[in-house]
């Protein structure tokens, strides 16, 4: 094998090895980048929601509580202010969600799924539990959802929600009196679920990794080129200008110029040492075919 080839091999192999390693960090990372990013939108979702129902609460129910005795106006309620506000966002993300997922709601639309009932009642059977987070597949894709219990911590919800007869009748006028009613005080009632698509992080991680890995090939690529130009312009065609010289020397060529050598690199250092040897050989073997003079 040549020297190029042998070259070639040892550095093929290695840069092999090293795509393999960066390829496998690159990807762990970015995957890691992209989930982390959907967890942050998914906390970013709860908090405004959170940030919805405290805005009700302070501000928008004391100024409609007045005006209640004959309509409900379910504006007053956090839990449909916050459903309302990411309708709207929902106009234009339809792949984002939140639900207020309760097991006996007021109002039909905040009925708990089976998957989501499953998330209320793992936070009543663990009370310690503040969060719950996990991927689902779903018509869409692939979703991550992050869910809160939402527990009764106001005594006044249970104007509304203890039992039909203690409930506003503009409320019961307008959602009945079979649902939503029951609730206890510290008890878990349902889960704040918000969904996030992970598509669209993901396949800007994969894309990213595309393109780091591309461009990493593609630099790679280059300096073996590179340094394949380099050792042949430096190494090989000297040394093997340097093994013709010595070749037809060795054959007994006496016209073979000799090597120009420049510079002070350890070519031209080998070089220089292989025309003196040249030199003293090509002297030495002159010397031997003098004849002898025979002293009388």
């Amino acid at each position: 094998m040549k020297l190029v080839s042998k070259f070639n091999s040892v550095i093929i192999a290695v840069f092999l090895v090293g795509l393999g390693v960066t390829a496998w960090i690159s990807w762990t990372i970015l995957q890691s980048n992209a989930r982390n990013e959907i967890v942050e939108r998914a906390g970013l979702m709860m908090e405004a929601a959170l940030a919805t129902r405290s805005y009700t609460i302070e501000e928008i129910a004391p100024l409609l509580r007045p005006h209640m005795a004959d309509t409900f106006h379910p504006q007053t309620v956090p839990a449909y202010a916050a459903t309302q506000a990411f309708e709207f966002l929902r106009a234009q993300h339809a792949q984002y969600s939140y639900k207020e997922a309760t097991l006996n709601p007021t109002n039909p639309r905040d009925r708990a799924t089976d998957w989501e009932s499953d998330i209320v009642n793992a936070f009543r059977n663990d009370g310690a539990l503040k969060e719950i987070m996990g991927v689902r597949d779903t018509p869409t894709g692939r979703s991550l959802y992050l869910a809160r219990p939402i527990r009764i911590t106001n005594p006044q919800c249970l104007s509304c929600h203890s039992t039909p007869e203690a409930a506003p009748q503009a409320m019961l006028a307008s959602y009945g009196s079979a649902n939503g009613f029951g609730w206890q005080l510290d008890e878990v009632v349902g889960a704040q679920v918000v969904s996030v698509p992970m598509a669209v992080p993901i396949a800007h991680a994969h894309r990213a990794f595309v393109t780091f890995m591309a461009t990493l090939f593609g630099v790679f690529a280059l300096i073996i080129v590179a340094l394949n130009v380099m050792l042949r312009r430096i190494v090989i065609n000297p040394v093997t200008r340097m093994a013709g010289i010595a070749d037809s020397v060795s054959k007994g060529a006496g016209d073979v110029p000799e090597f120009a050598t420049e510079g002070n690199d350890e070519i031209a250092l080998l070089a220089r040492s292989f025309t003196r040897m040249r030199r003293s050989t090509e002297k030495a073997i002159s010397m031997l075919r003098k004849p002898a003079t025979v002293k009388g």
